[in-house]
């Protein structure tokens, strides 16, 4: 498998968690969405308000979309599961569509410039697919250790890329994008 088709089995790997992650999330009202929880952000929602934020800022990036920092701006616009979902869906279908743009592993090494705080700091784009992937499964990690604590199963989510498994993450993914 080549990195792009890597990174394109990523992208659709992580709409598919997300997909298992806010159906369950979405079982639980807003009080046991907003309940404070141990992780490194005090809620559920929060957690998923961060995990679409950075998803936000990096796929405006890779795109060259030219929000940059001010992407941050829009941080605490999602007050409930539901819209943070329509959201996190959106951003999810540019990730993806961005993936299967590149037509080859070389398209993954055109250098992208990220507005930080510091200025503005260059990166390989196949660098910043990779981060962006490591930090969406590290959240999700927390989402799905918080929700132990609640009355709603954490569903599986690493049942992606083995030849057993594909087939049914993907007939989901599709049920739900409506393949």
């Amino acid at each position: 498998m080549s990195l792009r088709d890597h990174f394109v089995q990523m992208a659709r790997n992580n709409a598919w968690s997300n997909l298992r992650l806010y159906g369950a999330c979405r079982q639980l009202d807003h009080a046991g969405m907003t309940a404070t929880r141990t992780s490194f952000f005090p809620s559920l929602l929060a957690t998923l308000q961060h995990l679409w934020i950075v998803d936000e800022y990096y796929v405006d990036g890779l795109e060259q979309a030219g929000r940059g920092a001010a992407v941050w701006d829009d941080e605490g616009k999602h007050a409930d599961v539901e819209s943070l979902w329509i959201a996190q869906q959106a951003v999810d279908r540019r990730l993806w569509a961005l993936c299967e743009r590149a037509t080859t592993d070389a398209d993954l090494e055109r250098p992208i410039t990220l507005q930080r705080r510091a200025g503005p700091k260059v990166d390989a784009a196949r660098d910043i697919l990779a981060h962006l992937f490591i930090h969406q499964i590290h959240h999700r990690g927390q989402v799905h250790a918080m929700l132990s604590g609640t009355a709603v199963a954490p569903p599986q989510l690493d049942e992606w890329f083995l030849a057993m498994d594909r087939p049914i993450a993907e007939k989901e993914l599709a049920g739900a994008w409506g393949e």
